[in-house]
């Protein structure tokens, strides 16, 4: 029985693993905005060569000829034969029977609920706080940090292994 338990988990945690996220990524990759042109070409990296401005014609291709589809025959259908329709006989239905009724009872007088007696409750004694003085809370002092400043990386239109695919056409 462990080793069923064992390969079911197995076999869920397969299923897991090899869950598809092609959606996700085709969603981010449709509503992320396209990145921003390179301001300057970067010294020491090769230029990204340019695509030639006159795309090259295809050939013209023939096709052959969509067979024709043969037409279906006009067919008069039947007509649509009368149903009968079933009548429901009158039924008669006996008369409701009469509910008995109840007799009239005499309730015997509700009883009398003792009053309480009348009750001074003695005063409530007065609770003394006492009035504490608290030192002062000492400056902290935080040093000032400069921090240096980060140096700037070139962006390059190189695809990395991480980024979403580009938009669907």
């Amino acid at each position: 029985m462990a080793s069923m338990a064992s390969f079911l988990a197995t076999i869920m945690a397969c299923a897991l693993l090899s869950s598809n996220t092609c959606h996700g990524a085709r969603n981010l990759a449709d509503t992320t905005p396209p990145a921003a042109p390179t301001a300057a070409p970067v010294p020491g990296i090769p230029a990204v060569p340019t695509l030639p401005a006159v795309v090259p014609t295809v050939p013209a291709m023939t096709v052959p000829p969509m067979p024709t589809v043969p037409t279906v025959p006009q067919m008069a259908l039947p007509p649509m034969p009368a149903m009968p329709v079933p009548t429901v006989p009158a039924a008669t239905v006996p008369p409701m029977p009469t509910m008995p009724t109840v007799p009239q009872v005499t309730l015997p007088p509700m009883p009398v609920v003792p009053s309480m007696p009348k009750m001074t409750m003695p005063p409530m004694p007065a609770i003394v706080v006492p009035k504490l003085t608290m030192p002062p809370m000492p400056a902290i002092v935080v040093p000032k940090v400069t921090m240096p400043q980060i140096p700037t990386i070139p962006s390059i239109n190189v695809p990395m292994p991480f980024v979403a695919p580009p938009p669907s056409a």
